[in-house]
């Protein structure tokens, strides 16, 4: 494949008037020095809940004492990435870079943010590439929903290797993925399955969900425990990687619609809820939940991570924007996106970094802190 050189998004005269715009909407407004490619000043928002829980969120790996905080100055950029590529999922690099599941090609593109450099890997005729994480090999997996198949690629020779389901499983509607202790990577389909599968055997092994269609986001906790949820559902399931077995353990809000699911240091499972606009936490140690409504009229909870600091990341289709929360404080910040709409995906990061993709942009963005 050819190399794309889109380069990183400029300030032009319409995003710098969507800045202003931000900004007198902001409750806080500092201009930052950057690279020219870089919307510095996100101008967030904040906002606490109302009613705010009582309990106070649990400390990270059990112990009593928090990760170290950093002074939060948070800077935004935005990358162009090739035009109807129409990135879902993200997932940086381990070579600094990041790697996008571009859904609209059927391919893996990959960005460099230091040159705004993108290249992409063809996956398969057919392909519609949903999830992609970095697996404990360095190399990126791909659920893929066109091919059916779970789809590695090796980051050195770009060689591509598909791991079809079994022929008893016609279109599952791939979704995304989480490798357990034992490096095995599991995986969630809509039309109602989750699944496993051993790279170093090849052996793979699909289950039905319970209650039928809806499995979505699935993550790992530290100890790599496997959770995943069902949107259509609207629950938390958790798999006993012994018997295979999904356990649904039942949200406080019915027909909340659980999208996605992301764990925090202490293993605590943070949920993005699409039908209610809320975020939630389950705490598997003291079986509880707790709930908060993001801020807006109409708030829309599409995709959830929790970074190294323990802050909880959303994507909120309703408001068009990134949004921030701090479970120590309660509070909410805002990142209003400058594209309308944006309708960012799956949001993942590293230290210091949150990537996320712009599937209706074709962009990108990048908040650094």
């Amino acid at each position: 494949m050819g190399l794309r050189v889109p380069g990183a998004r400029h300030v032009t005269a319409r995003s710098v008037a969507a800045i202003i715009a931000v900004a007198l909407m902001s409750t806080a407004c500092s201009a930052g020095d950057g690279p020219p490619d870089a919307v510095n000043d996100p101008s967030p928002t904040e906002g606490t809940t109302d009613p705010a829980p009582s309990a106070p969120a649990s400390p990270p790996g059990g112990s009593t004492s928090a990760p170290e905080r950093r002074t939060f100055e948070p800077k935004m950029a935005v990358y162009d990435v090739p035009e109807a590529s129409r990135p879902h999922d993200v997932a940086p690099a381990t070579d600094g870079g990041v790697w996008y599941a571009a859904q609209g090609s059927g391919e893996l593109g990959h960005l460099d943010p230091d040159t705004g450099e993108t290249r992409h890997i063809a996956l398969g005729p057919g392909s519609r590439p949903h999830g992609v994480i970095v697996g404990p090999d360095g190399a990126p997996w791909i659920t893929d929903g066109g091919l059916n198949a779970i789809v590695r690629v090796d980051p050195e020779t770009q060689e591509v290797e598909t791991f079809d389901l079994p022929a008893d499983r016609p279109d599952a509607n791939l979704n995304t993925a989480a490798f357990d202790r034992r490096g095995r990577i599991w995986f969630t389909g809509q039309a109602g399955v989750y699944g496993r599968l051993d790279p170093a055997s090849r052996e793979m092994a699909v289950f039905d969900a319970p209650g039928g269609g809806g499995p979505y986001g699935i993550a790992a906790t530290p100890a790599g425990e496997i959770y995943f949820v069902s949107l259509a559902g609207s629950y938390l399931a958790h798999i006993d990687l012994a018997t295979d077995r999904a356990t649904v353990i039942e949200p406080p809000t019915p027909n909340q619609g659980a999208r996605r699911v992301w764990s925090d240091s202490g293993g605590r499972l943070w949920v993005s809820e699409w039908n209610t606009g809320q975020v939630s936490a389950y705490d598997p140690g003291a079986m509880t939940w707790e709930e908060w409504r993001l801020p807006g009229e109409h708030p829309r909870a599409y995709s959830v991570y929790v970074d190294e600091r323990d802050a909880v990341w959303l994507t909120d289709f309703g408001a068009n924007a990134i949004v921030r929360f701090d479970p120590s404080t309660e509070k909410f910040m805002s990142f209003p996106l400058l594209d309308h709409p944006a309708e960012v995906r799956q949001m993942l990061g590293r230290e210091g970094e949150v990537w996320a993709p712009e599937s209706a942009a074709d962009r990108l963005v990048v908040i650094r802190y």
